[in-house]
């Protein structure tokens, strides 16, 4: 490849610099830590060097955050075009320049929840990779790539309107059991804790809505009228488990409840074992309050927000919590 050789320097192309470089233009951003565990098998000084070339050749650079917090990668416009003339961007849609300028530009917190998508992804993809049995086939976190049309149902379960749903994430996965291969798909949301309950909730019934009208299984090339034969799971990761708590208790009073579709957790714990038992499902957490005092039947989230750190600690000990390749796969 061609480079101004008073700037920038030379460089051949490896296959894995056009997957880092792919990896950036679907993520908008990540870190050195994350190519790391991508594309490094977790090999922090093998990535670095690497980076470093790709940055001095031009292909990337740095975005500054704040002094404690690691480098932001993005991709820049010679990355891009490079990525374009070689034919790697099949599956994407096509950007022009201008196009790409605009998406290459975020603010502050947008390019935190972004990093924090790729996290988990980073995070899911280093543990499922050390299982024979696993196979992912497709995760991206590009909300283009699978976002769609349903009907949203306001949480009270009167009224709504016809919305755009834009995952966080998209997975999925194969696993190989006695019974032949199982097909897994999860949509992912990652909380940034400024919305408030109501609106998760009904991004949570937009989903169910998705489900239940056939869209999924249309888009996964079924019929409507064979929906059933096509679940998935909503991936809820929240910063705490107080906010988890809270989502759990106002999406069972949506009107019909959601009771185990969505599967919550809090981001420390989706990135210190995301395939442990870390999943819960409003259903768990209202068994575990059940007779505990902690029950309602209406939102607390009208007048002045109380913490209730009894009931936290009441599901900590109590919640039944699952394994995402071993749980439940009922939807509702």
């Amino acid at each position: 490849m061609h480079m101004n050789g008073t700037t920038e320097s030379r460089i051949i192309p490896q296959e894995r610099d056009f997957d880092i470089l792919r990896g950036l233009f679907e993520a908008r951003a990540m870190t050195v830590g994350h190519a790391a565990t991508l594309y490094f098998d977790g090999n922090m000084e093998t990535a670095k060097k690497r980076i470093q070339k790709l940055r001095g050749a031009g292909l990337i650079r740095d975005r500054a955050r704040h002094a404690h917090e690691p480098m932001a990668l993005l991709l820049t416009k010679k990355g891009f075009h490079l990525l374009k003339s070689q034919g790697r961007l099949e599956g994407y849609p096509m950007l022009s320049d201008a196009q790409f300028d605009i998406r290459s530009h975020v603010s502050a917190l947008t390019l935190q929840h972004e990093l924090q998508c790729v996290s988990v992804k980073a995070s899911l993809i280093a543990a499922l990779s050390r299982l024979i049995h696993v196979r992912v086939i497709t995760y991206t976190t590009w909300p283009l790539l699978s976002q769609f049309k349903t009907h949203q149902p306001a949480a009270s379960g009167y009224g709504g309107a016809s919305v755009i749903v834009k995952p966080d994430g998209y997975l999925c996965l194969h696993e190989k059991d006695a019974a032949g291969i199982a097909e897994h798909h999860c949509f992912i949301e990652v909380d940034r804790g400024t919305e408030s309950q109501r609106v998760l909730a009904e991004r949570a019934a937009s989903y169910r809505a998705h489900y239940r009208s056939g869209g999924f299984a249309v888009s996964r090339g079924g019929s409507r009228d064979d929906f059933e034969n096509y679940p998935f799971r909503v991936l809820a990761i929240f910063p705490t488990a107080e906010r988890r708590n809270n989502a759990a208790e106002r999406l069972l009073l949506v009107d019909p409840p959601i009771k185990t579709m969505v599967w919550l957790t809090t981001m420390p714990e989706m990135l210190d074992d995301p395939l442990g038992p870390i999943w819960m499902r409003p259903a768990d957490y209202m068994e575990a309050i059940a007779g505990s005092g902690h029950e309602t039947d209406k939102p607390r989230h009208l007048g002045r927000y109380q913490r209730q750190t009894e009931r936290d600690a009441v599901v900590e000990g109590e919640v039944r919590k699952y394994r995402i390749l071993s749980g439940s796969s009922d939807v509702g």
